[in-house]
């Protein structure tokens, strides 16, 4: 179900004894790494809690259209925008009834309604509802309407909870969760877990002044970005930069080469693929004034002390991930480059000459050379955004090699 990484789903649970299994649903969902927020119809409230939805889903139950809150910032416009795909399990016949006639008469329907997301729906309900040839003609009526964008899971033939044996049994939960999964293409990193170092570092001298860098940043977001839509759960580690946080990533500030390595060595334990993108300042002063300094000569003298080197850190761990480092460098780039790799233990190595003003440290163009092994490729100058597909997808075949050549 690798597919269900980072994918945002808006499950929605109508009334009826099977809303009990959305507690495992929405467990087997975050166990693929999707994101979940939970929409109830006031039946399904009769059933199961809203706090044990919000205690598995990590997010606030959705239940009322008048919740003054969301609506003084159009919440439920919002949440329709927010859905990847809207699953809705259990799905009464009430429900479906209601949907097809383009009812918007509870916050589900509403959404329903507002979303251009995928449909699914779970049918769950006694053998004889489901048999009515209205329910019948209700679900033909949907898949016309929504064509590929409507999508019925089920429903399951067996023992219902009123007795009667035959099909209008929910399907289970992890049943539900391979359908939903199979709407989605798998990409060259899904399921995996990326951790991106980003900017510059800051190094204070004293309570207003530091020592940094003319990074952005600019290569790392790109890079985060390639990475979620490859299908990875991203997380960026990032130095001061002026960027926004890109969607569906989580970022993680810092300020200073040991914030950033704190922070890396705890992201790292769960991480497949660590690419260190920061500009980590090399030195950093040796003591800090706690108050700003003065101008009192024509010269003043500091005492540095060097910063820890985090991707070789974290390339030297014994259960290591996969681990990608770049150099910059202004002269002989691929013997300095290839020295780094070596050194430091690393699985592959960007380089790049920022030397060259047209590209790098504050440009919105790169060209970079990539060594693995004995093996290097060129990419030529293009946007980062473009540049930074081209390199998951080989940070992907490679890390997949890596991968396989340790089972055997």
């Amino acid at each position: 179900m690798q597919q269900l990484c980072n994918k945002r789903i808006l499950l929605g649970i109508t009334g009826g004894i099977a809303a009990y299994k959305a507690a495992e649903l929405v467990r087997e969902l975050r166990k693929a790494k999707a994101e979940v927020r939970v929409v109830m119809t006031s039946a399904a409230q009769e059933f199961i809690t809203p706090l044990t939805l919000q205690a598995l889903s990590g997010n606030p139950v959705h239940y009322s259209m008048l919740d003054p809150e969301a609506e003084a910032g159009m919440g439920h416009i919002e949440l329709a925008r927010w859905a990847d795909i809207i699953l809705v399990a259990p799905a009464s016949a009430d429900f479906i009834a209601r949907l097809t006639q383009g009812m918007g008469n509870d916050l589900l329907t509403t959404l329903c309604l507002a979303s251009d997301a995928p449909l699914a729906i779970c049918p769950a309900m006694n053998q004889a509802m489901w048999r009515d040839e209205m329910t019948q003609a209700n679900i033909r009526r949907l898949t016309d309407l929504k064509g590929k964008k409507f999508h019925s899971f089920g429903p399951a033939d067996g023992e219902q909870a009123c007795g009667d044996i035959g099909p209008g049994r929910m399907l289970e939960p992890r049943l539900i969760a391979e359908q939903c999964a199979k709407l989605f293409t798998s990409n060259s990193l899904s399921g995996l877990d990326v951790v991106i170092t980003a900017g510059p570092t800051r190094e204070a001298i004293d309570p207003v002044r530091f020592i940094s860098n003319h990074s952005s940043g600019k290569m790392g977001y790109a890079l985060a970005e390639a990475a979620r839509d490859a299908g990875a759960r991203v997380t960026i580690i990032s130095g001061p930069v002026r960027l926004a946080a890109p969607e569906k990533v989580t970022v993680i500030q810092v300020d200073s080469a040991n914030e950033m390595l704190a922070a890396s060595l705890e992201q790292q334990k769960n991480c497949d693929i660590f690419i260190a993108a920061a500009a980590v300042a090399d030195y950093r002063p040796l003591q800090v004034a706690t108050q700003k300094i003065k101008k009192t000569g024509e010269q003043i003298q500091m005492a540095l002390v060097k910063n820890p080197d985090i991707v070789a850190t974290i390339a030297q761990l014994e259960d290591k991930p996969f681990v990608v480092g770049f150099a910059a460098e202004t002269q002989d780039v691929a013997t300095y480059a290839r020295g780094k790799l070596e050194k430091k233990n690393l699985n592959m190595i960007i380089a790049n000459d920022v030397s060259n003003t047209d590209i790098g440290f504050n440009s919105d163009s790169n060209s970079v050379t990539v060594f693995w092994g004995q093996n290097q490729q060129d990419f030529p100058r293009m946007s980062k955004s473009a540049l930074s597909n081209d390199l998951i997808e080989l940070i992907a075949h490679q890390y997949t090699d890596n991968t396989n050549s340790k089972k055997i």
